[in-house]
């Protein structure tokens, strides 16, 4: 606060949130996997920027849940542990199931539309990367097809998570993704049109515990 006991002008901010946009984009798009570590003298000299902005950026991604810190071994991309699939998979189908609800109770045509031009996108995927985040722009449309503020912001809190989820899930097994995702958005949007609410939550539960069950398998002997 200044002397006139009112608050300070704010600082002028920014880099460290490009620097921030910058390795979550890297990590989206495979360049760092999880357990990947993130070491602040070559990101800064990578991106030319001092390693002060970098050790920011660290603490947004941290706070996201896509990296995590520990002083014996520095900063890591997060690998998800099965705790953490469990927490994300019962918290986002908390937030989808409310979601189906209204919008089968609510959506207009226009919300509908939305949803079928966000499943239809996947059909032109280039790869399992840009599948992914044609997935989460599905869902992305979904939390905002239900008209409800507070549950979108609790979606974007979880998104970037689920975002690391399933590029875990693609790290195990692509085998069939690339045909198999168009065909389960485009079987989700059909489902919610029909208004059928117990059936749209019964697909999305089946849905994510596809997903689910191909991270938590055990991996094939070598």
């Amino acid at each position: 606060m200044d002397e006139t006991g009112k608050v300070s002008p704010a600082r002028r901010r920014g880099l460290a949130d490009e620097v921030a946009d910058r390795i979550r984009e890297a990590i989206f798009n495979g360049g760092y996997a999880p357990g990947a570590q993130l070491r602040e003298v070559e990101l800064s000299g990578v991106m030319d920027v001092s390693r002060g902005p970098v050790r920011e950026a660290l603490r947004i991604l941290e706070r996201e849940g896509l990296v995590r810190c520990a002083w014996h071994r520095g900063t890591v991309v997060t690998t998800l542990s099965a705790e953490d699939v469990a927490e994300l998979e019962s918290l986002r189908g908390a937030l989808e199931r409310l979601a189906v609800e209204r919008i089968t109770a609510h959506a207009a045509e226009e919300d509908l539309a939305s949803l079928e031009k966000a499943a239809g996108l996947m059909e032109r995927a280039r790869d399992e990367h840009d599948m992914v985040r044609l997935d989460i722009g599905f869902h992305d449309a979904v939390f905002a097809a239900a008209g409800h503020l507070r549950l979108a912001e609790a979606w974007e809190a979880i998104r970037c998570q689920v975002h690391l989820f399933l590029l875990t899930r693609i790290g195990r097994s692509t085998q069939g993704y690339l045909g198999r995702v168009p065909r389960e958005h485009r079987e989700l949007v059909a489902v919610l049109r029909s208004r059928d609410l117990q059936a749209a939550l019964d697909l999305f539960a089946a849905h994510r515990r596809v997903a689910v069950d191909v991270v938590s398998a055990e991996p094939a002997p070598s």
